[in-house]
């Protein structure tokens, strides 16, 4: 199992990845979700790093960076970090690609329609539940899988 982190300067998106799946998720405090990344037993702990491009960035970046060292220094299990754009080259073939065409691409890989893939209260889809950064958390997880795990599995 791995457990994927969007990270900000205030709130985190976290979610936990088994087999292909999504299996857990959650947006919380920045303090709580440094509980999570100390407390958890996975086999890696993945971030979405922050990466230069060129532009001027505000203070929330730099709180995010340093949230981001935080979330390393604090972690049990191995950590690895994973840059946007490398997200947007695997599920979108470019990396010009926008947060619309990585959600897109994660709903066509577990569906075909939107209803079929978030579901109902009742009737949960794979991806119930995901809204907001919780899509790039999710996108960090399918990444690193399809990169990593499915690589593991075939050795």
């Amino acid at each position: 199992m791995i457990l994927c982190v969007d990270p900000g300067n205030i709130e985190t998106a976290l979610v936990w990845f088994k087999d292909g799946l999504p299996i857990r998720h959650e947006y919380c405090a920045n303090s709580t979700a440094k509980e999570h990344v100390r407390q958890a037993v996975v086999d890696r702990v993945v971030i979405e790093m922050i990466a230069c491009y060129g532009l001027a960035v505000g203070h929330e970046v730099f709180d995010t960076c340093l949230f981001i060292g935080r979330l390393l220094e604090c972690s049990q299990s191995p950590t690895a970090l994973m840059f946007r754009k490398d997200v947007k080259l695997h599920l979108c073939g470019q990396t010009r690609a926008k947060d619309a065409n990585v959600r897109q691409a994660l709903m066509d890989r577990y569906g075909r329609s939107r209803a079929e893939v978030m579901g109902t209260k009742k009737k949960q889809g794979p991806l119930y539940g995901i809204s907001g950064d919780l899509w790039a958390a999710l996108a960090v997880a399918v990444t690193y899988y399809d990169q990593n795990i499915t690589h593991w599995d075939k050795q």
